[in-house]
């Protein structure tokens, strides 16, 4: 068979349940410009094909099975799972609707739901499974305790005043064996098929999917004596594979049966034409020869060309043909069977040789048009038949259909196919007639249909380049997106365990540009299961802290960027961050410095995404990943403290135990220098080479640095454990390890000396119960800011050490409350006085107005930088 030409519109979307619409249940009719569609759940839609709107929603007590219209009147018969068969009136509901809109709005779709009621319910029975509408009649199948009971009820007249509807007769039949187990459900999941036959020359017969056959087929389909009675036939396709026929008119005219009807027995009410052997899921009819011209105008103008040829379809691919084999001698029919692709979930016929079924991947067409003429000699002889060996299925490129329905539109003179996919998508399919004659076409034309089709092609693929590259770009989006999501909640989850993604910062001296400089060394290590890929940037902030001695590093920040190109988990990244004067900027210490990774939103979404308001649907405001800036995610991972202890270089071999020599009087070092009147070389203070060093001290309690530094497990002295545990964030200290010293001396990443001496003493005045052992840290440095900033070092480090303590519940001696009161009385006295000498005006030109204030302020800082005072 030729490729079916056909163009697709998609007309709506409907709502479906998850995992999407199951075939058998859901149903698509069209009457004139109207369809009526229910998908399986418990609504019913009128959609107006002409103006695209939905015209109403109807709401069912329960799932609907089965739908049927009814033109004259126009109502609307529904049956309902386990409930029974409800009939809606469309003309009343029209009504309703209308008086809903007078108030002369437009409106783009339906005013509202309307509800089923109880009392619309004409058939209340739970066993019903199927029906269908014949006339004047209603035609029930029911299922009771294992048996098929056909009923048929007479639809109310116009003029009647009685009962609404009444039952006039039934019949019931017996089950066939079930089908062999296969397939992908199982046979109880399928509901009946119900559908009528008439010969050509029934009179006044309408039926709601019934098809007329042309008397030879009819007449050895059903038997001759069927045929004379003009009955129609109704055809019943059962889920164990049955095709059974019961006429209408042995019914009507029947009482109901009591019993099960022998079907072996003669001129049967019930009569068994086929079996599929597998639940049959359509019963339709076919037009396979083409009539000739002299026969078309032989015909009644107001008879209806009939099929030659009936098809029945199971559920796994197994179909039937019947038709009648018009042979010299006699008329025989001739039944075919085939084996298409299945599952096959519904199936539509029209007035054509073509019959159309649906399969989970694709709508295919079969043609049933014969070429060969079975009155030819050489045919009979060889049984060629009327009907194709075997068929080729067209594809149509419609994947994931459940319904089917084929309509004749008069107004444009074509064929139709309406389909609902699984998803609730209703599309249409313009189908070519095969009746319509071949169209000769002018070279001309031809060119320009070719040109016209390169050019549709051209576009398409141009099109469906762009949609595949828009995919592609939502598919890596939306993989990078879960990527950073994964990553942020295994960060998020561990906030006071180990986190599986961590960044260590250490100083360490180094050589850059034959100069020697300090810098931050950031190891980045991935311990968790998620691979850090392109995207994400290492952020190293610097900050000076409050403590820094210059006013301008307040508040100053440096931000230093590093992008990782991929980290698979397991692996370590080490970046190395230069500072001081070979990075060309000032080191003011201490420094905090905080270490973040952080993902642009803005290369998920795209370059051409530059509003706010769409990062801002990714996450809600108040969510702790947004940076501040709002255009990504931040991910905190550490946040440390570099401090001078951690910037000292000390020589190769470190001094002896020995104690430094005394320096000399500051004071008279300061009045010498301030007398000196010989000019200054070049770049250099007056007298600064000879000032004495500046100094301070702090004194810790032995036994809470035994308690911490638990010395007593080895044989390290005091001094000397104190003095590693000081240097122990120092790499260049790693020789103090292996020698007992209590005294470096180092240097400042300026080039400045830093000297450390740890020494025990006794404190004898704090204590009633006798001296007060300690360990005495005396810093001296040449420069006053190196020797604060190391200063703030050991107090930091010594906080932390008492607060350790202080947690354990460890508590100070007794203690002398009066002399530490006159202590704090005379750091008082001292506070005050050098705040009077800082107020007085500058020193004037005379050198001993200078020299008495220069001496008393010297006096008072060296009494504050070394208390009398022990930290326990």
């Amino acid at each position: 068979m030729a490729q079916v030409g056909h163009r697709v519109d998609y007309l709506a979307g409907f709502c479906c349940p998850v995992g999407g619409l199951v075939a058998g249940k859901p149903r698509v009719l069209c009457h004139e410009n109207e369809i009526y569609l229910s998908n399986g759940t418990e609504f019913v839609y009128v959609y107006d094909q002409e103006g695209k709107v939905l015209k109403a929603v109807y709401r069912c007590p329960d799932q609907v099975w089965h739908v049927e219209l009814l033109p004259q009147p126009r109502q609307l018969y529904i049956l309902c799972a386990h409930s029974g068969i409800y009939c809606v009136s469309l003309e009343q509901q029209s009504r309703l609707m209308e008086q809903t809109d007078g108030d002369g709005q437009e409106s783009n779709g339906p005013s509202g739901v309307f509800p089923v009621e109880a009392d619309a319910c004409i058939f209340p029975d739970a066993s019903l499974s199927m029906f269908t509408l014949l006339s004047t009649f209603v035609i029930t199948l029911a299922q009771d305790e294992g048996k098929w009971w056909m009923r048929l009820h007479e639809l109310p007249r116009p003029e009647q005043d009685g009962p609404p509807y009444r039952q006039v007769s039934q019949v019931e039949f017996c089950p066939g064996s079930p089908p062999g187990d296969g397939g992908d459900a199982p046979p109880s999941c399928f509901l009946p098929v119900l559908c009528c036959a008439a010969a050509p020359g029934t009179q006044g017969l309408w039926c709601s999917g019934g098809f007329v056959l042309e008397e030879p087929l009819f007449s050895l389909l059903f038997g001759i004596d069927v045929a004379m009675l003009e009955s129609p036939m109704i055809l019943c396709g059962f889920p164990d594979g049955q095709l059974c026929s019961v006429p209408l008119k042995a019914l009507s005219s029947s009482p109901a049966a009591d019993g099960c009807r022998d079907v072996s027995t003669p001129a049967p009410p019930v009569k068994i034409l086929h079996h599929l052997e597998e639940p049959i899921v359509f019963i339709g009819a076919l037009r396979t020869e083409r009539r000739a011209a002299d026969d078309a105008e032989d015909e009644p103008p107001a008879g209806e060309p009939g099929c030659d040829c009936v098809v029945a379809v199971g559920h796994y691919g197994k179909m039937v043909a019947v038709k009648a084999d018009q042979r010299e001698e006699a008329t025989v029919p001739e039944l075919r069977e085939y084996y298409l692709r299945g599952p096959i979930l519904c199936a539509a016929c029209g007035s054509g040789s073509r019959m159309y079924y649906s399969t989970h991947s694709d709508i295919s067409a079969v043609d049933l048009d014969w070429a060969g003429d079975s009155s030819d000699p050489e045919d009979t002889e060889s049984g060629a038949g009327v009907l194709p060996p075997v068929l080729s299925p067209a594809s149509l490129s419609i994947c994931s259909v459940v319904a089917l329905s084929l309509s004749s539109r008069a107004s444009e003179g074509e064929s139709e196919l309406l389909a609902l996919s699984a998803k609730g998508r209703l599309v249409s399919c313009g189908l070519c007639s095969p009746e319509e004659p071949d169209v000769e076409l002018t070279p001309a034309e031809i060119g320009r249909r070719i040109k016209e089709l390169l050019s549709g092609i051209g576009d398409t693929s141009e099109r469906v380049s762009f949609l595949k590259k828009a995919v592609d770009q939502r598919n890596r989006a939306l993989a990078s997106l879960n990527q950073v999501m994964n990553v942020s909640a295994a960060l998020l989850s561990s906030h006071e365990g180990h986190k599986p993604i961590a960044c260590t910062v250490t100083a360490n001296w180094s050589c850059l540009l034959l100069q020697d400089t300090v810098t931050i060394s950031c190891l980045l290590e991935n311990c968790s299961e998620y691979s850090l890929e392109e995207g994400w940037t290492l952020c190293v902030q610097l900050l000076a802290s409050p403590c820094a001695l210059e006013e301008e590093s307040m508040d100053s920040a440096t931000t230093f960027t590093f992008p990782i190109d991929q980290l698979l988990p397991g692996n370590k990244r080490e970046l190395t961050l230069p500072l001081g004067p070979a990075a060309d900027t000032k080191l003011d210490l201490p420094l905090t410095i905080s270490c973040a990774l952080y993902y642009s939103l803005r290369d998920i979404l795209g370059s051409g995404s530059d509003s706010s308001e769409d990062l801002d649907d990714f996450l809600p405001d108040d969510s702790p990943l947004l940076s501040p800036d709002r255009e990504g995610i931040c991910l905190p991972l550490s946040q440390c403290t570099i401090d001078m202890l951690q910037c000292l270089r000390f020589r190769s071999s470190p001094p002896g135990p020995d104690a430094p020599p005394a320096p000399s009087d500051p004071v008279e070092t300061f009045l010498k220098v301030s007398q000196e009147q010989t000019e200054p070389e070049e770049g250099k203070t007056p007298g600064e080479e000879n000032l004495p060093p500046s100094a301070a001290s702090i004194r810790v309690s032995s036994e809470l640095l035994k308690n911490a530094l638990k010395t007593s497990e080895t044989d390290v002295p005091l001094c000397c454990a104190t003095l590693r545990w000081l240097l122990a964030e120092n790499p260049e200290a790693e020789a103090l390890s292996s020698t007992e010293v209590a005294s470096v001396c180092g240097m400042a990443p300026d080039g400045g000396h830093v000297q450390l001496l740890v020494r025990e003493v006794a404190m004898n005045d704090l204590s009633p119960a006798g001296p007060i052992q300690a360990v005495e840290i005396l810093m001296e440095s040449p420069s006053l800011a190196h020797m604060c900033r190391t200063h703030h070092a050991v107090i930091r480090r010594i906080q932390a050490l008492v607060l350790e303590q202080a947690a354990q519940g460890s508590g100070p001696p007794d203690l002398r409350m009066q002399y530490l009161r006159q202590i704090q009385e005379n750091h008082e006295m001292l506070l005050k006085e050098a705040q009077t000498l800082r107020d007085q005006p500058p020193l004037g030109e005379e050198g001993a107005e200078g020299s008495a204030t220069a001496e008393k302020l010297l006096n008072i800082y060296r009494q504050l930088r070394n208390p009398s005072l022990v930290l326990l």
